[in-house]
């Protein structure tokens, strides 16, 4: 039997000659929010340029609204989505700010390969795919407008992105104004044609942005900062290795190269927000007002420029 003596003192020593074993940092994980698009492929490439304690966690969503709204209820500290969704929560009243761009293009109108349908007139009377609510929806009915034509002049049909390529395919619709890798499945594979890259309007190429929750900003400026400057390094790292580009799109969003191929070069990553962008953002947000999309335009202060204005500068 050990002596209690004994004991202690043997547990003494052990005590003293334990080596310390310092306690790591927890490090700092930013929740963003990603739409399974190419359009949003830059958050998969971040991992490559976060800063020592830092630490992103991408979380997918299928839909804009769905990415916005987890900006809006802070379940993800920040997000990628289309003008469309957000310029309908900031003239809702949502705490929402934009504060830099994510991307333009990657929309595109397509028609059955083979058919007439070789211009926007061409479409008067067919069945066209528009998902309601959407960016493409507003570029479409200007481009309607710009032509002499409205909505009434075609027969929408509501169907999702998803979903358009295979109701093409089968003939449930005449044409549909997508989003990439759509359009691009649907050329790529012989399906359809294209009518054209709505571009031609005073909104440009103007598509996906990049939110915050407007608290984040008041009370966390340099994770913002932080944030944003993970931003720019990974979306030109994607925009200038297009072939990076589309191997990332084929493994974390299980896309075909062969449509991915196609649709890469109707997809301009960026992060740059300008008087360019505002003053595009500005004349989207008028044609949802004027398409009664929206009941009021949004407050100012929507579109915040000054981070990417600093990272101009720097």
């Amino acid at each position: 039997m050990i002596a209690r003596r004994t004991l202690l003192a043997g547990l003494g020593a052990g005590l003293v000659s334990a080596p310390f074993v310092a306690r790591a940092e927890t490090p700092t994980t930013i929740r963003m929010g990603s739409l399974k698009l190419i359009h949003s492929i830059a958050p998969y490439f971040y991992e490559r340029f976060t800063p020592a304690g830092t630490r992103v966690e991408v979380v997918p969503f299928e839909s804009p609204t769905e990415c916005k709204n987890a900006v809006v209820t802070k379940s993800v500290d920040f997000g990628t989505f289309g003008i469309a969704a957000a310029t309908l929560g900031a003239a809702a009243g949502e705490p929402l700010v934009v504060i830099a761009s994510t991307c333009n293009g990657g929309m595109a109108i397509i028609s059955k390969k083979g058919s007439d349908l070789h211009a926007i007139k061409d479409l008067r009377g067919k069945r066209v795919a528009i998902w309601p609510g959407s960016t493409q929806e507003v570029f479409v009915l200007e481009r309607l407008r710009m032509e002499g034509m409205s909505v009434r002049d075609v027969e929408p049909v509501r169907i999702s992105f998803s979903e358009m390529h295979i109701a093409l395919a089968r003939g449930d619709i005449d044409a549909y104004v997508g989003a990439e890798p759509g359009p691009g499945v649907s050329l790529s594979t012989g399906v359809g044609q294209l009518v054209e890259y709505p571009y031609g309007t005073e909104m440009g190429a103007l598509n996906m942005v990049f939110g915050v929750h407007r608290d984040t900003i008041a009370e966390k400026p340099d994770l913002v900062r932080t944030m944003l400057e993970i931003h720019r390094k990974g979306t030109e790292f994607a925009a200038r290795d297009r072939d990076a580009m589309i191997a990332m799109a084929v493994s974390k969003l299980g896309q075909k190269r062969e449509a991915l191929e196609v649709s890469a070069p109707n997809v301009e990553l960026k992060w740059k927000l300008g008087a360019e962008e505002v003053r595009q953002a500005n004349a989207y947000a008028g044609h949802m007002l004027a398409l009664k999309q929206i009941k009021r335009l949004p407050e100012a202060g929507f579109i915040d420029t000054k981070f990417v204005d600093a990272m101009r500068g720097a």
